[in-house]
């Protein structure tokens, strides 16, 4: 856990006018605050929280995909783009079956459903690393990806 977040895990149950204050008393920008990579162990006001992309990571690294990087890996800052970027699955597409390029043309992954062709840029081009996506801008609408952010 970086510095930021072990000074503000202390703070439960306050509201955003609360939060506001206690992050002015502690001597933390409101800026730095947003920045604060989350924990994908955090548990909210109303339970755990993820997003569906997060849910699917949080099973491959339990499956231990992400090993020996299990510790330094937070599922929760990955994006549906940073997920299929991961250099993790199957690059011999004459291993994949058979019937997964009959309908769509020679793409690197099988497209199961759909009535439209996905475009996946840079599908299975990034190795795993430590703290993976703990720094990385997000600004639309090409969400540029500098490399080990």
């Amino acid at each position: 856990m970086s510095e930021m977040a072990e000074r503000m895990a202390v703070i439960r149950g306050l509201d955003l006018y609360e939060i506001l204050l206690e992050i002015e008393n502690r001597g933390i920008a409101f800026e730095q605050l947003l920045t604060i990579p989350e924990q994908d162990e955090w548990i909210y006001s109303d339970g755990k929280s993820t997003t569906c992309v997060a849910f699917i990571l949080a099973m491959y690294k339990e499956a231990g995909v992400f090993d020996p990087l299990y510790d330094s890996i937070q599922v929760t800052e990955f994006t549906i783009r940073d997920a299929y970027m991961l250099k993790i699955f199957e690059s011999n597409i004459t291993r994949l079956p058979s019937w997964c390029n009959t309908e769509y043309g020679k793409i690197p992954f099988c497209q199961i459903l759909g009535e439209y062709r996905m475009e996946l840029p840079e599908y299975n081009t990034v190795e795993p690393y430590a703290h993976m996506n703990e720094n990385c801008p997000s600004l639309p609408p090409h969400y540029q990806r500098p490399l080990k952010c």
